[in-house]
């Protein structure tokens, strides 16, 4: 009955519209493309990319709320659910409610307005885990991950969808800066360090860890620190965290009742003609070969969400992806999201090591589920 409630607040011509718009194609970019088209910054040059994000953008966003509608097992009706594709509904009323762009001033609202789009999504990671939550409570214990695959590949595309849909918005949103940094385009740096990226995200994984168990192991990096390559480093940061988080919980808790020092976790820097590899090693005990399949799953934590069924889903601050054991198969379509993979090694009895492989060409086309 909920379902069809909300669904009522939304007019019939508006739906109809969002199955139109979900039919069209969709428009990838590269990283490259951003790069330079961003480099060349005038008014005319923002004035088309506003054009092109009109376009894109209700196309993106319509694919997503029409997917919403009909998830398998019943998902399509929990609330927190229900509250996602309310936002999805939102944002593509308002962008196909603006006008054509013609001039800068229209480019300046649009601009405010997507700014405003992203903003109303930002807990939809956090909202969706919910949903799946509450779908897990009905579901039979007895199903194994394998049963719910499509669940698996629908929150895939979801969420690399989303990356990219950020991205897009981000990225004209940052090319309005009046005094960007030297070497950034927007999200993007043209000169990013992996190296330094990675001693920062070391250091809040640290933190974290300090937090939460009194003690941390210390990290080490290693790679030429004035080795610099395009990227965007908000991305390249999220990764690293969670891959060092991860690595520094398990050697905590392996090592937290043993007088032996714990080891370091180590993170090597490797610039190869096609790819940067930044690899994560802990010996953290590793993990069995029976469990590596879910590591990359999403029904599987047995972590806090933040989130939970009283908290008011549209103001709840989420400030880290810690909670819901959603951050490895993130990561990895953050990873794959500008041509680069993921991949987990794991010996049992001894450690873990992380490879993330980040192109280094930047010529690949944004993934388009």
């Amino acid at each position: 009955m909920a379902a069809k409630k909300l669904y009522d607040s939304f007019s019939k011509s508006l739906i109809d519209e969002v199955h139109r718009w979900g039919a069209m194609k969709q428009n990838g970019v590269s990283l490259r493309y951003m790069m330079e088209f961003g480099s060349k910054f005038s008014e005319r040059n923002l004035l088309l990319g506003a054009q092109f994000l009109h376009k894109e953008l209700p196309i993106r966003i319509a694919r997503r709320a029409i997917e919403l509608e009909s998830l398998p097992y019943g998902l399509s009706e929990k609330p927190a659910i229900l509250k996602v594709r309310d936002w999805y509904l939102d944002s593509f009323r308002d962008l196909r409610s603006f006008p054509d762009i013609k001039d800068m001033n229209d480019e300046q609202d649009f601009t405010k307005m997507i700014n405003l789009i992203k903003v109303r999504h930002n807990n939809v990671v956090p909202t969706m885990a919910l949903g799946v939550q509450q779908l897990k409570k009905d579901l039979n214990p007895k199903l194994d991950y394998k049963d719910l695959d499509d669940i698996h590949q629908f929150l895939d595309r979801f969420y690399m969808s989303r990356i990219g849909i950020r991205m897009l918005i981000g990225q004209h949103v940052a090319l309005h800066e009046p005094n960007p940094p030297p070497d950034r385009i927007g999200y993007i740096h043209a000169k990013m360090s992996p190296v330094e990226v990675a001693r920062h995200a070391s250091e809040d994984a640290r933190s974290v860890c300090l937090r939460e168990y009194g003690t941390a192991p210390d990290v080490k990096v290693y790679g030429d620190p004035d080795f610099t390559f395009p990227y965007v480093p908000t991305h390249l940061h999220l990764m690293v965290f969670e891959l060092v988080k991860n690595s520094l919980r398990a050697v905590e808790e392996r090592f937290m009742d043993l007088e032996k020092l714990a080891p370091p976790i180590r993170i090597i820097v490797a610039d190869g003609l096609e790819d940067v590899t930044i690899k994560v090693s802990d010996e953290g005990g590793g993990i069995p070969r029976s469990g590596l399949p879910k590591i990359f799953t999403y029904l599987y934590s047995t972590a806090k969400n933040p989130l939970d069924e009283r908290s008011d889903l549209g103001t709840a601050d989420i400030a880290t992806m810690a909670g819901y054991g959603y951050g490895l198969p993130i990561s990895r379509l953050y990873a794959r999201y500008f041509g680069g993979d993921l991949q987990i090694i794991s010996m049992e009895g001894y450690g873990t090591d992380a490879y993330l492989h980040l192109s280094r060409l930047g010529d690949s086309q944004e993934p388009l589920p």
